[in-house]
């Protein structure tokens, strides 16, 4: 490759540091794709005759072939998937393989390949992610009007629905796909033809190019289309977002299937065991999930300290961009798709979750809310009284709904039977009509 400036073969060590393909032939087809654009805009050009750009191209299919049928030769003395490819089409075709790199860098061609893989894979996030609310939206459309406490500081707060719980994760999902979506619109620009780091003095159509891989549009600066990965950071932002949201739900459903809880099982094809104790049933998806958001934010951070320091435009530190990207993404497809696995399969107990929904005073607020609407009570005021209500009920051993009269009205003379209607979970969760609150009706027309 660069044989006529060096005198010996690289060191072993050399050698061993440098190369990449056992990563970057994953960038194969994209490889592929973006040579094959750069040989049909050459002959169009008049860059390279249409004869060598035939055989360029019959080359390329051959190759292609070879790849999928697992018998393409795969070599480490060629260094990434560039050469590898670039290498096996000399032997395929002969000289016409010298013309395809004419206007063209490794530089630009591998962010070219690594823009069009991460562009796929956010692409396949975003659909799967849909899958995920699709899932979400089945159970929270099944279970609206099922109580559950809903929980502040792992504290019993106030009553909620199992579907409202289910619809959070459906607006925290969509915006996480709303965050590839945008990613994809701005990493949409073609880097192909920015060479090596100051253009080409041949009359290439970096336009034809961008249309030939599906770019909007070239990216308008030579020396930022071969020197940055910002595409690529922000859609490991995303990712990492998108796997903490992952990581809250893998929790609560670890949470929810410890006998203390009891709130959901999952079944036993989503479950293992242990190799001494023969009555457990473990959560390892779940808690697989919420282990590997810690490899998909690792991954942001491993990227961001390999560019942080980077003078223009490119340097080989910039190799060690695609293994934390491309483990994140593994990582990421894997997590999502058991997620929804789990999702749809999930047994919960709600008589359990509605048992406990009234548990911890959780209808407090609506003793104060009462106090308020009712009497007239400033809400600071309502505050102090709930409070003290809750004080005493927690000395007698009763729930709000079963204190006393005599008892609420040694602490505000204006309470009436009436406040009994409120003090229900039932009642609580039926009175949350504000958009985007917990009624049943309220959640079932945000399924709808």
């Amino acid at each position: 490759m660069w044989g006529g400036r060096f005198s010996t073969q690289p060191a072993q060590i050399m050698q061993a540091i440098n190369v990449s393909i056992a990563v970057d032939r994953r960038l194969w087809a994209q490889d592929l794709a973006g040579s094959r654009a750069h040989c049909r805009m050459l002959a169009a050009q008049g860059i390279i005759g249409q004869a060598d750009a035939d055989a360029i191209l019959k080359g390329l299919d051959t190759i292609e072939g070879e790849i999928t049928d697992g018998s393409f030769p795969f070599r480490d003395q060629y260094e990434d998937i560039h050469m590898n490819v670039e290498a096996r089409l000399s032997e395929l075709i002969g000289e016409p393989s010298g013309r395809l790199h004419t206007a063209r860098s490794r530089n630009d061609q591998v962010a070219t390949d690594f823009r069009l893989w991460v562009r796929d894979a956010c692409d396949r996030t975003g659909q799967r992610l849909k899958a995920l609310q699709g899932a979400l939206l089945d159970r929270a459309e099944q279970h609206a009007g099922d109580l559950m406490p809903g929980f502040t500081h792992l504290q019993t707060a106030q009553p909620v629905t199992l579907g409202h719980h289910f619809m959070a994760y459906v607006e925290m999902f969509g915006r996480d796909a709303g965050r590839f979506a945008d990613a994809r619109k701005r990493m949409n620009e073609n880097p192909l033809g920015a060479a090596a780091l100051a253009g080409s003095p041949f009359p290439i159509d970096r336009h034809a190019t961008a249309r030939d891989l599906g770019f909007d549009r070239p990216m308008g600066n030579s020396l930022d289309a071969v020197s940055d990965r910002d595409f690529a950071l922000e859609s490991l932002a995303a990712a990492s977002i998108t796997a903490g949201h992952l990581s809250r739900l893998a929790e609560e459903i670890v949470v929810w299937m410890t006998p203390m809880f009891g709130f959901a099982s999952l079944p036993d094809d989503l479950t293992t065991g242990s190799s001494i104790m023969p009555q457990k049933r473990n959560p390892d998806a779940a808690e697989l999930v919420r282990a590997k958001t810690g490899r998909i934010i690792g991954a942001f951070v491993a990227l961001s300290t390999v560019m942080k320091g980077l003078p223009l435009a490119y340097s080989k530190d910039m190799q060690e961009d695609k293994p934390p990207v491309l483990e994140a993404f593994d990582a990421l497809d894997l997590a999502v798709g058991a997620m929804t696995a789990m999702v749809r399969a999930i047994q919960p107990n709600t008589a359990r979750m509605a048992e406990a929904a009234g548990a911890g005073f959780s209808t407090a607020t609506d003793l104060a809310d009462w106090l308020v609407r009712e009497l007239g009570l400033p809400f600071r005021k309502a505050h102090h009284v709930t409070g003290a209500a809750v004080k005493r009920a927690e000395a007698l051993g009763v729930g709000l709904a079963q204190l006393p009269l005599d008892e609420l009205q040694a602490l505000e003379p204006g309470v009436t039977d009436g406040v009994y209607k409120v003090l229900s979970p039932e009642a609580s969760c039926a009175s949350r009509q504000s958009f985007g609150g917990t009624a049943p009706e309220q959640v079932r027309a945000r399924v709808a």
